[in-house]
């Protein structure tokens, strides 16, 4: 593990090393009763519902693998299940695990309405609650993990601007193709890249172009809607897409207009498609957010919940809708550029036989990935 690189922030450490203990341990894997465990009781149920797999591969290929190995290893009960995008299933698979009985739930929100809905109803029920990488604005989690999403945003910007300034480009246009408006995380990545990218429109040096958020993270609007970007402002010279899906669906229109490779653009997430664009020279960036770290510090919470204990966070956010500090960890994102995608197959994220496969062995050759 490359820790120097890849390693969580002074916060997050601490409390996961708080937790290391409570998530070492097995015990009764029976279900819970629904209500929470005395200290030394019977053990509880942890469910997990995860938003779908079409905004972003990594929900079912890392998240939900990192999270059954850490239940798992702890000997604890759990379901976790994926609502696929479909709010009325959200709710309905919550209704479900509440009753058969979990004692914790985690959720990834499909938007602040729905997820509010769900915390609400398990909470009435004595259910200890934890908000998984999005944050459920207004919904009152007793915990919140994810990585510092502003801090995201900024990297992308940043990224951005060092491709450009590579290219040595004049007065570039930068369309921005945002995530989905719902997703308060999808704000929080904006106001990151955004606190880069607006000095640069103020100042003159680069021009405003196109700017919109893509609903519910959807690959396929993102595709029609950089389309009409494109079409609105031939001369777009950089894409700010907000994660690799959205980038992706960027470079299939630039490859039809045969600008892939001259108009740089980001994403986010380290997916094989996204660090196979970047090893091709059609993607300029990503963000790689350690899912196992995010996935390990929320199954620790659950874990140590699931106990009857109660950790103590020693990080917090801020609920803008309630004005509310949420007990939350943080971790650190990386930028990853052409030079660097070694490191996120170093880290054991992606496997090299996944990245390297066919055409894109002798790319990966080239990168030093061995």
């Amino acid at each position: 593990m490359r820790k120097g690189i890849f390693g969580i922030g002074a916060a997050a450490a601490a409390l996961t090393l708080g937790l290391s203990a409570c998530g070492g341990q097995g015990g009764d894997t029976t279900a819970g009763t629904g209500a929470s465990p005395a200290g030394g009781g019977k053990q509880g149920k942890i469910g997990v519902i995860l938003p779908d797999s079409k905004s972003s591969a990594r929900w079912e290929t890392a998240d939900r693998k990192y999270l059954e190995e850490a239940f798992k290893a702890a000997g604890v009960p759990y379901d976790i299940q994926n609502a696929q995008g479909d709010k009325n299933n959200f709710q309905t698979i919550a209704d479900q695990m509440l009753t058969s009985g979990v004692t914790v739930l985690a959720i990834v929100n499909l938007d602040s309405g729905t997820g509010k809905a769900v915390l609400d109803k398990a909470k009435a029920q004595g259910v200890a609650t934890i908000d998984y990488d999005r944050l459920t604005l207004g919904g009152n989690a007793d915990y919140y993990v994810s990585f510092d999403n502003v801090a995201v945003g900024k990297l992308m910007g940043e990224g951005l601007v060092k491709c450009l300034t590579d290219m040595k480009a004049s007065k570039p246009v930068v369309a921005e193709l945002n995530g989905s408006p719902t997703d308060n995380n999808a704000t929080l990545f904006k106001q990151g890249y955004d606190s880069v990218l607006q000095p640069k429109y103020d100042s003159g040096e680069y021009v405003k172009g196109p700017d919109q958020s893509v609903p519910d993270w959807d690959n396929a609007q993102a595709g029609t809607i950089f389309e009409q970007m494109l079409t609105q402002q031939p001369k777009i010279a950089g894409v700010l897409a907000a994660n690799d899906g959205l980038g992706n669906a960027a470079i299939s229109v630039l490859k039809k207009n045969n600008l892939n490779g001259k108009v740089p653009v980001t994403g986010q997430d380290a997916t094989v498609q996204g660090l196979q664009n970047i090893l091709n020279g059609d993607q300029c960036m990503t963000v790689y957010k350690a899912v196992k770290k995010e996935a390990d510090a929320t199954a620790q919470l659950a874990i140590a919940l699931a106990k009857g204990q109660k950790p103590a966070a020693t990080g917090s956010v801020k609920d803008t809708e309630t004005g509310k500090d949420v007990p939350a960890v943080l971790l650190t994102p990386v930028a990853i550029f052409k030079d660097n995608v070694k490191d996120v197959v170093a880290d054991g994220y992606v496997s090299k036989e996944e990245l390297c496969a066919g055409e894109f062995a002798a790319k990966c050759t080239e990168a030093g990935i061995s």
